[in-house]
């Protein structure tokens, strides 16, 4: 067994969706002058790896700690989008092929592939351009996707971009479909290479998103994990 960091590094000035707090990090306390360090933070809910509550589109729906934790941990299925060109919508097609024991839909759930309940997880391969502009140029779920997903009972969905809608988005019409389901999103993941050699491998895969408690809150950052073998 072995644990894999699927999280980006929190620090002053990362990335950020276009419109978010900018984040800062700073000193607060030092152990040479107060006896302890302590940092000072300021970041949005959606900063770095992070999920989003379906509260984070919707007033109406559920908030960050109005969902089960199970929602952010469990057997994880990597679909390979990393063949995909800048701005690609990834279709239907994409899951339906992630296999060939069959296509992703209700009743044809099988072992080693998406499970209702289960997690599933994007690799674009675009956490290569973290920190750099064309990270804003990502593939992206289409709402068909989203209701394939939603469809065969997944209920968290992750990605290696910055959004599973496409930046800038006007409607997040993939955010709407999977929140509205209640389903939970995980966005700048990372570091999903190995986890698709290891599910070549045959090897199991668990991964933990669990977030920050935040009382009411669209969603917040996580330090995303897989458990392989």
């Amino acid at each position: 067994m072995r644990l894999i960091d699927l999280s980006v590094l929190v620090a002053t000035g990362m990335p950020v969706y276009p419109g978010d707090p900018r984040v800062a990090i700073a000193p607060a306390l030092s152990a040479a002058a107060d006896g302890v360090n302590v940092l000072h933070l300021d970041m949005g809910s959606q900063s770095g790896t992070h999920v989003d509550a379906p509260f984070h589109i919707d007033d109406a729906l559920p908030t960050l700690d109005q969902l089960p934790l199970e929602r952010f941990w469990g057997r994880a299925v990597v679909v390979d989008a990393r063949g995909a060109a800048p701005r690609t919508p990834l279709g239907p097609s994409l899951f339906e092929e992630s296999s060939s024991e069959g296509s992703l839909s209700e009743g044809s759930l099988s072992e080693g592939r998406p499970r209702a309940g289960g997690i599933v997880l994007v690799a674009t391969g675009w956490s290569r351009h973290w920190g750099h502009d064309d990270y804003l140029a990502h593939p992206y779920l289409t709402p068909e996707a989203a209701e394939l997903l939603v469809k065969a009972g997944i209920r968290t969905v992750g990605i290696d971009a910055l959004s599973v809608d496409a930046t800038p988005a006007d409607a997040f019409p993939a955010h709407r479909i999977l929140c509205g389901a209640h389903a939970v999103i995980a966005e700048n993941l990372t570091n999903l290479a190995p986890l698709l050699d290891a599910q070549t491998a045959g090897e199991p895969i668990e991964v933990s998103l669990l977030p920050l408690r935040l009382p009411a809150a669209d969603g917040a950052p996580v330090r995303a994990v897989a458990r392989v073998g």
